[in-house]
C-alpha cells in the first residue's frame, strides 16, 4: 500500500519588506489566492489555513509553508505579530522565520 505524500504550497516572502500586518496581508493575497472580501485580520487568516474553505489555492495543497525574514511584523514582540506569528499552529500551516 502506497503511503500519500503531502502536497505544500509555499510561499517565501524573504527580502519582502513586511513592516505590518497590512504589509503581510498585500504580500500573502497573490500567492494564496485571497478572495476580495477576505478579512485581513489574524482570525480570518486561521480560518484560512486551519479551517479552509476560503481559498480554492491554499485548499488545493495539504500543508501552507510561509517562510519569511525575522525583520519588521515577525521581530516584533507585540500582540499583532504574536496573534499572527500563533495563528500558524497547527498541522496544516508551518511559519518559518529565518533569522
Amino acid at each position: 500500500m502506497a503511503e500519500k505524500t503531502e502536497s505544500e504550497l509555499v510561499v517565501d516572502l524573504r527580502g519582502q519588506s513586511i513592516e505590518t500586518l497590512d504589509d503581510f496581508w498585500d504580500a500573502v493575497t497573490g500567492p494564496c489566492g485571497l478572495p476580495e472580501w477576505f478579512g485581513r485580520t489574524t482570525d480570518a487568516w486561521r480560518d484560512t489555513i486551519q479551517t479552509r474553505g476560503i481559498s480554492e489555492v491554499i485548499d488545493r495543497y495539504d500543508i501552507l509553508v510561509v517562510h519569511v525574514d525575522k525583520r519588521g511584523v515577525f521581530a516584533a514582540r507585540n500582540r499583532e505579530a504574536r496573534a499572527l506569528r500563533s495563528s500558524f499552529a497547527g498541522r496544516q500551516s508551518r511559519l518559518v522565520v529565518h533569522g
